[in-house]
């Protein structure tokens, strides 16, 4: 069984999509379709940026969710099919597309609006984020608990805590960590999203989704907030607390190989949730398509079952790097 994995804000770079869109018409037509539904050149910003214009987050989220979108319809045209999708934030708009939940034009209107809500609760209410490495995810609550202002906001995998928080709740935060000898990096984000911050977002950005009007996800979407299987009338409400909530990938990851995943494919820019499924579980196959070259890979060849290793769960206990794809 496969699970499909879409990434999140952070994994953009100027010039994704535009080697899928040149070497297959259905990526071209993707990116027109998101155009068009915008009303904006957003494919542009995609292939050439500029990177301070595509990484504004009103901006960016859209254009994650095309070339994801993008990546996935090119898949399926080489027979990919999953049995379970899933998304990190942001991904889980795309992955509800993918499970035909949601309409793409509609997922691309919903995802600006949420940009935009985001960026004005983080201009409202400035903050930042942090990885916190090496860490257990209790140690992580205990000291954002103690520097105050900073709350746990991915919890990625074994290891691996990004915290948000306020600039200053943030400082204190990492002079916490350097004080215990725990590493840290900072991340470059325009504000302390999955934390109370954002709580501003809600107002705006909730009307947008009480629009949808959701179908029955098939294949099945699994959350990455509540970690559960959600159903379609559940979804509104699951995506408007993921503003606030932390997103718990590395758990939502651990329920979707107790229902029987065997691999992943990661759809979209960059490899960063695949390096996370190998931090919870070492031996887990992942793919990865992003680019043409992808397609011709020995892992986009094989959609069929694991090794017996992967089957063991071994835990991998080495610190991961800090995340992107936030």
């Amino acid at each position: 069984m496969i699970g499909l994995l879409f990434p999140g804000q952070g994994a953009q770079a100027v010039g994704m999509g535009k080697a899928l869109a040149e070497a297959f018409p259905v990526a071209r037509r993707t990116f027109e379709e998101a155009d068009d539904a915008l009303g904006r050149g957003l494919s542009q910003v995609c292939f050439f940026g500029p990177e301070e214009r595509l990484t504004a987050t009103d901006v960016c989220q859209p254009a994650l969710v095309a070339v994801s979108v993008a990546a996935w319809r090119v898949a399926a045209e080489h027979g990919l099919a999953g049995d379970l999708v899933m998304g990190h934030s942001l991904g889980e708009y795309s992955a509800l597309v993918a499970a035909g939940s949601l309409a793409f034009d509609e997922a691309l209107r919903l995802v600006a609006e949420r940009g935009a809500a985001m960026q004005a609760a983080a201009e409202a209410r400035p903050g930042t984020m942090l990885a916190l490495l090496g860490v257990s995810d209790g140690d992580a609550d205990a000291l954002c608990a103690e520097a105050g202002d900073a709350w746990p906001a991915n919890y990625n995998c074994p290891g691996q805590v990004v915290a948000s928080g306020t600039v200053e709740g943030i400082e204190r935060l990492r002079a916490l960590a350097a004080g215990r000898e725990i590493k840290a990096s900072a991340l470059r984000v325009g504000g302390a999203f999955h934390s109370p911050l954002m709580q501003a977002a809600i107002p705006r950005f909730e009307p947008a989704l009480a629009a949808w009007r959701p179908r029955a996800p098939a294949p099945v979407f699994l959350s990455t907030t509540t970690c559960a299987l959600e159903p379609p009338e559940r979804l509104q409400g699951v995506l408007l607390a993921q503003l606030t909530a932390p997103v718990r990938f590395g758990r939502a990851v651990e329920a979707a190989l107790d229902r029987g995943i065997e691999r992943f494919v990661e759809l979209g820019p960059g490899r960063v949730l695949s390096g996370l499924v190998r931090r919870v579980r070492r031996g887990v196959p992942t793919a990865q398509v992003g680019e043409p070259a992808d397609l011709a890979s020995p892992a986009a060849a094989r959609w069929g079952p694991p090794p017996p290793e992967m089957l063991e769960g071994s835990r991998r206990s080495s610190v991961p790097r800090a995340p992107r794809g936030l």
